[in-house]
């Protein structure tokens, strides 16, 4: 059992200013920005919706296969996922660009200033799905915009069952992609905030949906998620963390509960209690890829906050 997940590996440099930006930024002139932030602290972590699921996954016992575009400058990426034993079969490296990355800088009130540079995403179509053998279940994830139409284009023809989870991507679909998308799908996940941009876009509701797809699952942070298959509808509990540290990824993390009940054929009950505990465990880290356990401690945390075992 592998699932193939397709979607964006990057960098994420964090740096904080030791300072609120409202004192270095003059409303009055906005029109002539021109500013300099110190960031005495700056930190690179490991990025990218399908290399984040993908070590989630492996967390949980499976041996995932991203698929992803990078760069020139992947190396340090490439030890870190030889570290984890994470394959590396469908990372395919263009030598004359930059792997994607992420420049966050946060203030001391928490507000942030994001430049993202796509780099090696952009060409995503240039992997496809056929490429890879033995796949029991796919997942298009965030990645360039082109690459996650041919990808889920391409799991659709091959008879592959596959999740369609537009996350940051969705806003540069319109409504017509984004009624294509979900006829090819299987299962949909989306947040509330990106859930009722589809909405708004496609003009379909949950009903619309699910009568296409097994099931539509529904994030919502701390209220928990739900999800609403064609008979019925899931309200899936938060697992209450030991710490409130960095929400950052904790969505990938979610996602790799869902492949890995989907790959065992678990009810949605088990499922998203799985995906649930994930979330919960990667928010006690700062970072995407920080985290990690065994799979005793997983099953006594899933034990503890269900009151139940898997």
């Amino acid at each position: 059992m592998t699932a193939l997940i397709c979607g964006s590996a990057a960098y994420d440099n964090i740096m904080v200013f030791e300072d609120s930006f409202k004192n270095h930024i003059l409303p009055d002139k906005i029109h002539i920005l021109n500013v300099a932030f110190l960031v005495p602290r700056l930190r690179r972590e490991f990025g990218g919706c399908a290399t984040n699921i993908a070590y989630n996954l492996k967390l949980l016992g499976e041996d995932p296969l991203p698929m992803a575009t990078v760069g020139q400058d992947f190396d340090p990426y490439a030890q870190w996922l030889s570290r984890w034993s994470i394959r590396q079969d469908h990372i395919r490296v263009l030598d004359d660009v930059l792997t994607a990355q992420a420049f966050i800088t946060t203030d001391l009130d928490d507000n942030q200033i994001t430049a993202f540079h796509p780099g090696a995403m952009n060409q995503s179509e240039v992997n496809k799905v056929t490429d890879a053998k033995g796949v029991t279940v796919g997942m298009v994830s965030p990645d360039g915009r082109q690459g996650m139409i041919e990808h889920a284009e391409q799991f659709a023809a091959a008879g592959i069952p596959f999740i369609f989870d537009p996350g940051q991507g969705l806003p540069m679909y319109n409504g017509d992609d984004l009624r294509k998308f979900v006829k090819e799908a299987t299962w949909v996940t989306v947040n509330d905030y990106e859930w009722q941009l589809m909405k708004d876009r496609t003009g379909w509701d949950v009903k619309d949906v699910t009568a296409q797809t097994d099931a539509l699952i529904v994030t919502r942070g701390a209220e928990g998620s739900t999800i609403y298959t064609k008979e019925a509808e899931y309200q899936i509990p938060t697992a209450k963390p030991k710490a409130v540290e960095d929400p950052t990824g904790c969505g990938d993390a979610y996602r790799a509960g869902l492949l890995y009940g989907l790959l065992h054929k678990l009810d949605w009950e088990t499922t998203g209690r799985i995906a649930s505990l994930m979330g919960s465990i990667k928010i006690e880290q700062h970072g995407t890829q920080n985290h990690s356990f065994t799979r005793d401690e997983f099953e006594q945390r899933f034990k503890a906050a269900f009151g139940r075992s898997i």
